[in-house]
């Protein structure tokens, strides 16, 4: 997803991509990959834009998830997280969370398909989406005992 596709979509739903929007999408496309919490998105915006509030950002992040732009994450860690949608169908992905450091880690391996089938089969239960966490210690937490 790239500026003008979001530019799009804001238009299509009566918004414009205004210039704190187009700030908060920009720290948004440059971290790609990262599971960005609101203060840290405004900590960003606020080095190239310092007029910028903590409020917008937040109402900016709203939208943004409203319109498919972004995924809103809970890593059970008292705070949301957010990732740039990639606009792929397939979103399956899972995380690893380290419980010394807070790292997220992608996992882009979906093991859980075949298990999917089964549940839908057995039980005709129609499954839209699912979400793993695994909670453990990363290489370097590991390494610091």
């Amino acid at each position: 997803m790239n500026n003008d596709v979001v530019k799009n979509k804001l238009k299509e739903n009566g918004y414009k991509l205004t210039t704190q929007r187009r700030a908060v999408l920009n720290v948004i496309l440059d971290r790609k990959g990262e599971h960005l919490s609101p203060e840290e998105i405004y900590d960003s915006v606020k080095i190239k834009y310092p007029e910028i509030g903590l409020a917008t950002v937040y109402r900016t992040l709203i939208l943004f998830e409203q319109l498919g732009i972004v995924y809103k994450l809970n890593f059970d860690d008292g705070c949301s997280r957010y990732e740039l949608n990639s606009g792929t169908a397939d979103h399956h992905h899972h995380h690893l969370i380290c419980l010394g450091c807070g790292k997220v880690i992608e996992v882009k391996l979906d093991l859980l398909e075949n298990l999917e089938q089964e549940i839908e089969k057995q039980l005709k239960f129609k499954i839209v989406d699912h979400n793993v966490k695994f909670f453990g210690y990363c290489s370097d937490c590991q390494n610091k005992s």
